[in-house]
């Protein structure tokens, strides 16, 4: 059975990584067990690490859910200093996505349901309010 979620994205400065991540995800790491690694829950059992070390070219890309793609563009582009992303979509999908690079290489998007319908049964199922 599994029960859980972990990804881990290294970068080459763990401070700058903390830095840029907090910011990404708007609040600081839930856990920091040891120097040079922390760890953020994004949801209930699933957890992104961020380690210091060698990125690895063309992983990912880790996709988050977010309700307004083109709000956490605008964001991520101004605090961020991410560049501009396309956003796609294709009619058989159904979500629209885009995708950036943080400092170090790693390849994050965002993704957002097209159904707002099935957007809030998701996240209530996450959250349990369902």
């Amino acid at each position: 059975m599994i029960f859980e979620l972990t990804n881990q994205l290294r970068v080459s400065n763990i401070n700058e990584g903390i830095s840029w991540y907090e910011q990404l995800f708007q609040k600081q790491p839930d856990f920091i067990p040891h120097e040079g690694f922390v760890e953020w829950e994004m949801v209930t059992g699933s957890w992104l690490q961020i380690a210091e070390g060698v990125p690895s070219k063309e992983s990912g890309p880790l996709r988050l859910g977010v309700t307004n793609i083109e709000a956490q563009r605008s964001r991520v582009m101004k605090d961020l200093g991410v560049e501009e992303f396309e956003i796609h979509s294709r009619e058989e999908v159904p979500v629209k996505w885009g995708t950036f690079l943080d400092p170090w290489g790693n390849s994050i998007g965002f993704y957002e349901y097209l159904d707002k319908k099935e957007e809030k049964d998701r996240i209530d199922t996450v959250f349990n309010r369902g």
